[in-house]
């Protein structure tokens, strides 16, 4: 057998080899840096976790920047399978399947491993002229508030594509809300303003009035 054909024998195992490395680091730079912040994990720290080599994280990511970045667009891609696709479960009205973003919040708010958005904990971390954090973050919101807007859009409602700018504005104070207080309630609360925005909302029952104290 040729040293070439021995060679490529070896491939297939290099590259599930790489992939594993990769999905490592991957999965040690997601949870160190969403828990502990970038600036405060370094590079040692995430090859410890992953069990992988310094020169493993630089061939595959070429820096620490570059890790981050492909950090963030893995984190998006979870987080808006996971979002998508519980909002657009069964056959659900577009109604309902808007009324279901902040019950879905509240489940991702109550795990124990809840450190807030990626991106916006990135961008806060970093320099506010960073244009390439900048842009994915960018490119992840479009996505979300992209079917956020379609949805509206099914249900009838007027103006969708504002109504989806103002339900992205709920989404994010709520993470930082629920990041800060670590009450998932506050997805709850949001709920409710979305209740009004999309006129669901169900009118509650009038307080009885106290009877003024007579006086002395």
């Amino acid at each position: 057998m040729s040293g070439k054909g021995a060679a490529a024998e070896l491939d297939p195992r290099a590259a599930n080899d790489a992939e594993s490395a990769r999905k490592r680091l991957l999965d040690a730079a997601t949870e160190l840096f969403c828990r502990y912040g970038i600036n405060a994990t370094g590079v040692d720290a995430v090859i410890d976790e992953a069990k992988t080599a310094k020169t493993t994280l630089y061939r595959i990511f070429g820096s620490k920047e570059g890790l981050i970045e492909a950090v963030l667009e893995n984190e998006g891609q979870r987080w808006r399978d996971w979002f998508i696709g519980g909002i657009e479960a069964g056959h659900a009205s577009p109604r309902t399947k808007l009324l279901r973003i902040f019950p879905l919040l509240r489940e991702w708010f109550s795990e124990e491993r809840f450190y807030g958005c990626p991106f916006i904990n990135a961008i806060g971390e970093h320099d506010k002229s960073d244009e390439r954090l900048r842009a994915i973050t960018i490119r992840h919101k479009t996505v979300v508030l992209a079917r956020i807007e379609r949805v509206a859009a099914e249900a009838a409602l007027p103006n969708p594509a504002a109504l989806a700018h103002q339900i992205g504005l709920l989404i994010d104070g709520a993470i930082i809300a629920a990041m800060v207080t670590r009450n998932p309630k506050v997805a709850d609360d949001a709920g409710s303003v979305l209740r009004v925005l999309i006129g669901n909302d169900q009118p509650r029952k009038a307080a009885p009035r106290r009877r003024a104290a007579t006086a002395v």
